[in-house]
């Protein structure tokens, strides 16, 4: 836990994993939680009703925003991305202003700070994972980078720590790059933000997907048989994660926040409609043909043995939780959607 009185910078704050961090944040009474993000793929209903919360709503490239940031910030979690694969192969300059961009940006603007203890950078696992189809084992932090990644997100999430090794080696700036798995919980709002060009604006991450779906009866589309592995992590325990990461992670190391557990998309499909009591088949679909590294989990032995954080939640619980909270807030996510539903017809039916 983060001591007392500490004034801290979460860009990207209003995201799904963000507005989760917010709430362990505030829960160790900061003296400022000040939250960046242009709501690119994020709801303001999100962000907690707190008066320790400032939040402004920009790009953190914006450079009066990064003149203005606090000079005695203790903390900072840089989580803003442009999510995720398949939106940027779509558009890759857009992957470049809002993922690479914005990380060098906010280094430079960081990097005479001089009472910062940590600065958190989200990277993905997908950038080091081994590319296969053929039976996974887990990713451990210092395999090696493929010099052939499958998207321009993969690439700006691994330039990002090339930079956060530069900015520590060059300006000791106190950077800890946590690797995301999949992770998935309440929060996670299909069709927040602004339309980004496909149809991943809305359907952008397999699990939301999957219960809205379940919970309308609807066929869930899974690909390749539904062979490919993901490594599933509830965002709760991401948020423990990041956190552990601040306070007990080395500056310059890396860590894979993960559950350490590989479930195929067809078990999570099927567990899904169980938990949802959904009647309808699952629909099978065509490989994905720019996913070479299909098959993926990662190794959570360094941030067991070096941050002492360990993911609790089983992937049960954590679905039972979600397709509630998801129930919950039909109305508020079928709002999002509707923005959207012109653009995409298979919506128009969904959230009319």
């Amino acid at each position: 836990m983060l001591e007392e009185q500490q004034k801290i910078l979460v860009v990207g704050g209003a995201g799904f994993v963000g507005s989760n961090l917010l709430k362990k944040l505030l829960a160790a009474s900061p003296r400022e939680v000040l939250v960046v993000d242009n709501l690119l793929s994020a709801e303001r209903e999100n962000l907690p009703d707190d008066p320790a919360v400032r939040f402004v709503e920009a790009s953190i490239n914006d450079d009066d925003v990064l003149a203005e940031l606090p000079p005695d910030l203790n903390y900072v979690f840089h989580l803003s991305t442009y999510h995720g694969n398949q939106s940027s192969i779509a558009d890759p300059l857009a992957d470049h202003k809002h993922n690479t961009l914005t990380t060098l940006k906010l280094y430079e603007a960081l990097k005479d700070h001089d009472r910062l203890r940590r600065v958190v950078y989200a990277s993905a696992g997908c950038t080091v994972a081994e590319k296969t189809f053929e039976g996974a084992e887990a990713t451990q932090e210092d395999a090696p980078v493929s010099l052939w990644l499958d998207s321009p997100y993969q690439i700006s999430k691994i330039v990002g720590e090339y930079y956060s090794n530069y900015y520590l080696s060059r300006h000791r700036l106190p950077v800890v790059k946590a690797r995301f798995q999949n992770v998935y919980g309440p929060g996670e709002v299909l069709g927040a933000g602004r339309w980004r060009g496909t149809v991943n604006t809305v359907w952008r991450n397999v699990t939301p997907t999957f219960i809205y779906k379940a919970l309308k009866q609807e066929a869930l589309p899974v690909e390749n048989g539904g062979i490919a592995t993901r490594d599933l992590i509830y965002v709760e325990d991401m948020a423990e994660g990041l956190i552990a990461c601040a306070t007990r992670g080395g500056a310059g190391e890396v860590y894979n926040l993960a559950s350490g557990v590989e479930t195929t998309i067809l078990e999570l499909a099927e567990l899904v409609n169980e938990l949802a009591e959904n009647p309808t088949p699952i629909a099978l679909k065509a490989a994905r043909d720019w996913d070479h590294s299909g098959q993926r989990f990662g190794s959570t032995d360094k941030a067991a043995r070096e941050l002492g954080f360990k993911a609790g939640t089983p992937l049960r619980e954590g679905l039972e939780r979600t397709i509630d909270w998801t129930r919950e807030n039909l109305g508020w996510i079928e709002s999002c959607m509707a923005r959207h539903a012109e653009r995409v017809p298979e919506l128009s039916a969904l959230v009319a």
